[in-house]
């Protein structure tokens, strides 16, 4: 379904990205579900809808069964690896070259962003391209063991010790990694205009991220299918697909 948003908001929201000296994105789910991604939340197809999260993806889970939540993680994993970056992808890459979008704070674990050309994206939530010795705590490329897991079910482990590997996505129970963290929280207060695509803002802390960057004087623009706990605090509110929204509006920036 084609999503109708009105000429006067593309054009406002493009006003104050280019007249903005550092514009921020934070980026969810919905950003990466155009590519194919199920996301977690949504009603009825979510992930979540389907398993319990802290029966799957929790640090107590992977402590104890860890064949099992790598059983769960195997067709996730499958889709965001054979997953190509969508067009709101692909246009915030294009503002971040124009020097219209200096950052993109994701809650994604995809790598869709930094396959778009995106530079500079900050995975507050982690990564699956990086593996982490539960035994030595050595952190290795993901490359070469994520194609045997995902073809063959295979469970990485460490070349040192033999030790499962584990993947460096952030789960239920563990803490953000604090210096990407870090970053994140000093891009959102420093930024002045802050677009937030595709994300629920369920998710704490980084759900708080909006908010700070409010009170600290930024203008926030949300493109969302659905509603957030701050839509009234929004300069611009944008309800529909972000892979066709976001386009819109780097086309505008683009061509005015």
């Amino acid at each position: 379904m084609t999503t109708r948003v009105d000429t006067s908001a593309i054009h406002e929201v493009a006003t104050l990205i280019r007249s903005s000296r550092n514009t921020v994105a934070l980026t969810g789910a919905g950003s990466s579900t155009p590519s194919g991604i199920p996301d977690f939340r949504s009603a009825g197809s979510g992930l979540w809808a389907r398993f319990l999260p802290m029966e799957v993806a929790s640090l107590t889970a992977f402590r104890h069964n860890p064949e099992r939540f790598f059983e769960w993680l195997r067709p996730l994993a499958s889709h965001m690896l054979n997953a190509q970056p969508n067009d709101a992808h692909i246009a915030l890459a294009e503002l971040e070259k124009a020097g219209c979008l200096h950052t993109i704070i994701t809650q994604n674990i995809d790598g869709l962003h930094q396959r778009a050309g995106s530079q500079h994206v900050l995975e507050v939530h982690g990564t699956l391209n990086t593996l982490s010795c539960i035994g030595c705590y050595q952190k290795i490329s993901s490359q070469g063991y994520i194609d045997q897991y995902i073809h063959k079910g295979i469970i990485p482990r460490c070349p040192e010790c033999n030790r499962i590997l584990k993947p460096d996505t952030v789960l239920f129970e563990e803490q953000l990694p604090a210096k990407i963290w870090l970053q994140a929280r000093k891009a959102a207060e420093n930024c002045e205009v802050m677009i937030v695509a595709g994300s629920s803002l369920l998710v704490m802390p980084v759900a708080g991220l909006p908010m700070k960057a409010v009170e600290n004087g930024a203008k926030l623009i949300i493109i969302n299918r659905s509603e957030t706990y701050i839509d009234e605090r929004a300069t611009a509110l944008l309800n529909g697909d972000v892979a066709e929204i976001i386009p819109e509006i780097a086309a505008q920036i683009h061509y005015a």
